[in-house]
């Protein structure tokens, strides 16, 4: 068993101890869907959106060296330095080296789930820099020193007494005097808005980029987004590329289903264009602007036909919510920046199959992540994609060796009846021991009920429920 799967085991065991903590995330999620269901109620037909902005971003893919050359040229033009970077390490490195050439101190970040799969936080930190998650789920994880609960809602598992005693530990006196969402709020943000004004880089993500007109879309509901690339000398955008959408008119669709699939919201309370430095004339906004464009494994996923669709994600987190696996284990299980069915999907494309084949098998297979998805990516099937593929790469030798020792059974009708009955009477000679430290299907029966040894097999109801033939039928029809 690799690290990742001992550690997603021992943390998805505990965690499924923790009722309370369960309870309030249904609770949570429970208002979520009340939301997502009057969000899909604005739009004229619901279905026909996610068509099309599946569409949108299969366009975007399919033709993406020309949306690409397209988009660089536009936003290059402009001044901003683009840089292309193979993976994680080597955005990182490009990142530190601009921090570097400005001999920044302070850092401020607006939330970006592409720099959490970079680990870009914690190597700035590591290196001695001050950097500060502007957002507001984002800043309270951090406090704690923890990875996001979630990629839409950071902090979704924590209450407000817990916020208002961490706020209170690690602001300072004058926060935490109140557990009320506003007065929480403004702890934060006067704690946050000193941090602006000190530092010399702003970070971001990117939600979207335009090919049609050379510029990014980011997207907060707090307004830190603004402040982030717009107050510091320096903006730094991480942007996967999959994030290129044709023209503005997709943009004028995908915004609004980001803002109903992940929260239930007509659209995102800020949304900002962004489409190099500061220009001539120009109130604000950073004298130097650098994107660097991620790969990390994204253009292997590409080249597969079969889950390339996977690259549609606008990041929503829609599936996580509707998972009854996320509901049970929780976001932190998963020990990966993407949790629940997307992040089952990609990761171990991003990080390697070998090590996260242990992710695709945690999943009911239900299909709610399919169901849900805005931009229709199949999510369940290549879930058994990914099986499938950890199957073939790494068979296990008593997996293999048991299936093929049913396939020689079944290939035997007499001996496969025998093995039917001698199962129904092993069944019933075992349901005595079930439960108990005896039990030899303990490993199923500590989370599971065995079914009722059936009566009959299907084999023997059919010799009594047998049509008969289509001959012997039309003869009756004819006397």
């Amino acid at each position: 068993m690799s690290k990742p799967a001992a550690a997603f085991q021992a943390a998805a065991s505990a965690y499924v101890g923790e009722r309370e903590t369960r309870a309030f995330l249904r609770q949570s999620l429970a208002g979520y869907l009340a939301q997502r269901r009057t969000g899909e109620e604005r739009f004229q037909d619901w279905e026909e959106a996610r068509v099309a902005a599946s569409a949108a971003k299969g366009e975007a893919l399919d033709y993406l060296d020309r949306y690409l050359a397209d988009f660089l040229t536009r936003i290059e033009k402009r001044g901003t330095r683009v840089f292309f970077a193979r993976d994680a390490a080597r955005a990182r490195e490009r990142v530190v080296e601009i921090v570097r050439e400005h001999d920044a101190k302070c850092i401020v970040k607006s939330k970006s789930m592409t720099g959490e799969e970079i680990d870009l936080s914690e190597t700035l930190e590591h290196l001695g820099y001050e950097v500060v998650e502007t957002d507001l789920g984002e800043y309270i994880v951090q406090l704690r020193g923890e990875r996001p609960f979630h990629i839409v809602a950071p902090a979704m598992h924590l209450r407000r007494e817990e916020i208002r005693e961490l706020f209170a530990g690690k602001i300072g006196p004058e926060a935490g005097r109140s557990a009320e969402p506003e007065a929480l709020t403004m702890d934060a943000r006067r704690a946050i808005r000193r941090k602006y004004l000190e530092a010399d880089i702003g970070i971001s993500g990117v939600n979207f980029a335009v090919a049609e007109t050379g510029q990014i879309c980011v997207c907060t509901n707090e307004g830190n987004g603004r402040l982030s690339t717009s107050l510091p000398r320096v903006h730094i955008a991480v942007m996967g590329l999959e994030k290129l959408v044709p023209n503005l008119d997709d943009l004028a669709l995908l915004l609004p289903m980001l803002a109903t699939a992940g929260t239930g919201q007509h659209l995102t309370g800020y949304t900002t264009i962004i489409g190099g430095p500061r220009q001539p004339g120009e109130a604000d906004g950073p004298e130097e602007f650098h994107l660097i464009i991620l790969d990390n494994g994204r253009t292997a996923l590409l080249a597969d036909d079969e889950q390339r669709d996977a690259l549609h994600c606008i990041r929503c987190g829609a599936c996580i919510y509707m998972c009854p696996i996320f509901k049970n284990i929780g976001g932190h299980s998963y020990g990966t920046t993407y949790m629940g069915p997307i992040g089952s999907v990609i990761t171990p494309h991003l990080r390697g199959l070998e090590e996260w084949r242990h992710l695709p098998s945690s999943s009911s297979l239900c299909g709610a992540c399919t169901e849900t998805c805005p931009v229709r990516i199949d999510l369940h099937h290549h879930l058994l994609h990914n099986r499938r593929n950890a199957a073939a790469a790494h068979p296990a030798p008593l997996e293999k060796l048991a299936l093929r020792a049913y396939g020689w059974l079944a290939g035997r009708p007499a001996l496969f009846s025998l093995a039917g009955k001698l199962g129904k009477l092993a069944l019933r000679a075992f349901s005595p021991l079930l439960g108990t430290a005896l039990d030899p299907a303990r490993g199923w029966t500590r989370c599971r009920a065995l079914p009722e040894p059936p009566r009959q097999s299907f084999r023997e109801w059919w010799k009594t429920h047998e049509p008969e033939p289509a001959s012997e039928r039309d003869d009756d029809d004819e006397e």
